[in-house]
């Protein structure tokens, strides 16, 4: 849902690079887990807000910039159940996560590592041994997404 890049004053307050659709999406869950290496801990939300193009929050029991700085780089995330169900042709990045990817002609180009937002679109890392094929999630390449098959075809040429 987003990753913690900073303290944000000096009462505990973080800033959070949100992964959401909405830069607000954060905002409706009151409390989040922080994970790093792994490991994840629950905190409650005290406060919250957007700010500009981030989201600042102060978690329960941070009070200063110190322990706030602390939390410098750990993922944010909400229990898959607490958020809104997938429409129709919908999905999380999450669920994209391991899928194997092919080209329209069937051959496989290898599986979605991760998911790079770049601000104008976002991109798939797919990997296949020791190659990575970068893959832009726009609607000119992405051909057909299955949840349930785990499979993605996209219209898209190894180099």
């Amino acid at each position: 849902m987003g990753r913690i890049c900073a303290p944000h004053g000096l009462k505990g307050w973080v800033k959070i690079q949100p992964f959401t659709q909405a830069i607000e999406g954060l905002l409706e869950y009151p409390e989040w887990w922080l994970g790093e290496k792994g490991q994840w801990r629950q905190h409650r939300i005290a406060e919250s807000a957007v700010h500009g193009s981030m989201v600042v929050a102060r978690l329960d029991g941070f009070t200063d910039r110190d322990t706030a700085a602390g939390l410098r780089g750990r993922e944010v995330a909400v229990p898959r159940a607490a958020m809104p169900e997938n429409r129709a042709d919908e999905f999380y990045w999450n669920d994209l996560l391991g899928m194997e990817v092919s080209d329209r002609n069937a051959s496989r180009l290898g599986h979605v590592a991760k998911i790079l937002e770049t601000g104008a679109n976002a991109v798939l890392v797919v990997v296949q041994g020791d190659k990575e094929l970068l893959v832009p999630f726009i609607q000119d390449v992405i051909v057909n997404v299955d949840l349930k098959a785990r499979q993605l075809v996209v219209d898209w040429e190894l180099n």
